[in-house]
């Protein structure tokens, strides 16, 4: 007997395992959760830009200037003033590791490899390979001292998930906003990623996955390429609009029988409405990453046309887009190759640095500059983040290794008080001392600033833990 499912591929749907690119992740195991109301507190941003680095930015080379670095440059942290960095509480407190003993602390002090300038009226210390983020230096909000627990590149996933990858895979911050804030336009998905996701090795596509919140709160990738934006779901070639939308008329009838049957099964309603969406997509999506109508002026801004600007700076402009148009959540990743990501500097830190901070400063101050022009920026939150810092001490002659005791990321937009840097890492950068905050703190001040309550989202029969829910950084809220 021939399955419905054959029958569409029969007729030339090609749609199972389309549109939304992490919407059959869990396919044949995830069960779904039913979407409940949840009575919102009153939101300041309606919409989450995402800017997620891979690798491990250096937090000392970024947002967190370290001047000792380069006063005991050379010497060991037990020759240096700063030795109790080595007897600290919080060394290895909480650490995971994979293989045990695989952590190294990497004591021969590393000197800074950038100058560092204080910025706007704020006078905001930002290094000089973010010359252009530095001029909206009064619009950020820098936390200097947030901690994880992963040593390794999981920690890529434990920053979107909150948990360890030792623990599994868990719904992303994207998907809580997915699955609680409801949309704002039926057209297009409100949770998309932009840019490569993580690698395999560092939690895949678990990192833009919804797990046990059910399929359809997962982001949907999208390319910016307007003859080719959603690689799963583009229009068959021979098919005119009309034959495509009488087939999909038919795959509803079909589907709503199977509802009659099957009334409780959440997979086959996120099945629905993805194949609705999927159509709708396939006209809205490709306007979002068709730039032939921005002027000169807004293309040179996000720095596209040259290089090395041209790939992130038509990311971040398909960004604003995106959220002018209603999306809820837009991650975009930068530097993922496959790997452990660019950002991983072990060796050649002042060339690798140099180099990715080129590609995505001008940028990200574009997207900044572009959304309070446009009249966004006062409901938009943009977050800047990467998985953990690096050592103080250099790994090899000029790299650093892998460091989670202490790192940065920064807020601005909707909500947030510009021009201020919370929280500290002692004089080394090695150790998050002053308003320590673990990685879910970021999630809980996104939330809360989508007028989201994380408790009242938990689901039943999945409790989470208090980490898990994060707190609110209220110090930084405007």
């Amino acid at each position: 007997m021939q399955t419905r499912r054959s029958f569409l591929a029969d007729v030339g749907m090609g749609f199972t395992g389309m549109a939304l690119g992490a919407l059959m992740l869990n396919e044949g195991q995830a069960k779904g959760v039913e979407k409940k109301e949840i009575p919102a507190k009153a939101a300041k941003a309606k919409s989450v830009i995402w800017l997620f680095m891979v690798g491990g930015t250096s937090h000392m080379e970024s947002f967190d200037p370290k001047p000792e670095l380069t006063k005991y440059a050379g010497k060991t942290i037990a020759e240096s003033p700063h030795k109790a960095a080595l007897e600290s509480p919080y060394l290895k407190k909480n650490l995971r590791e994979f293989v045990a003993g695989r952590h190294k602390v990497q004591p021969k002090i590393f000197g800074l490899q950038t100058g560092f300038k204080k910025r706007g009226k704020s006078g905001l210390e930002i290094s000089d390979w973010f010359p252009h983020v530095g001029e909206c230096a009064d619009d950020l909000a820098i936390v200097r001292s947030l901690w994880t627990t992963d040593n390794d590149h999981g920690a890529q996933l434990q920053f979107h998930t909150g948990r360890h990858a030792l623990e599994g895979p868990f719904p992303t911050i994207g998907s809580w906003i997915h699955y609680g804030a409801g949309t704002l336009n039926e057209n297009l998905p409100q949770y998309v990623v932009i840019g490569t996701p993580l690698a395999d090795c560092c939690g895949g596509a678990h990192g833009h996955g919804s797990n046990y919140l059910g399929p359809e709160h997962a982001g949907v990738r999208l390319n910016i390429d307007p003859k080719n934006p959603l690689p799963f779901a583009k229009p068959p070639a021979d098919k005119s609009l009309e034959e495509q939308k009488a087939e999909f008329d038919l795959l509803g009838k079909l589907n709503q029988l199977s509802g009659i049957e099957y009334p409780q099964d959440p997979a086959l309603r996120a099945r629905i409405k993805s194949y609705e969406l999927a159509f709708r997509m396939q006209t809205a999506v490709p306007e979002i990453v068709d730039f032939s109508k921005e002027t000169k002026e807004t293309l040179e801004l996000y720095g596209i046309g040259k290089q090395p600007t041209d790939t992130f700076g038509k990311h971040c402009l398909a960004a604003r887009r995106l959220v002018e148009k209603g999306v809820r959540f837009v991650q975009i990743f930068h530097g993922s190759n496959g790997g452990a990501g660019a950002w991983d500097a072990h060796g050649g830190l002042k060339n690798n640095h140099t180099g990715l901070c080129a590609q995505v400063d001008q940028p990200i101050a574009g997207l900044l500059k572009d959304l309070k022009r446009t009249g966004l920026f006062d409901q938009t939150l943009v977050v800047w983040g990467t998985e953990f810092g690096r050592t103080p001490g250099s790994e090899g002659v000029d790299g650093r290794d892998h460091h989670p005791y202490g790192f940065s990321a920064w807020l601005a937009g909707a909500g947030i008080k510009g021009g201020i840097a919370h929280g500290a890492t002692d004089e080394l950068g090695f150790h998050a001392v002053e308003d320590r905050h673990y990685v879910t703190d970021i999630h809980a001040t996104v939330l809360h600033l989508m007028g989201l309550d994380s408790r009242k989202l938990e689901v039943p029969g999945r409790k989470r833990l208090d980490i898990d829910h994060g707190e609110v950084i209220k110090a930084i809220l405007s």
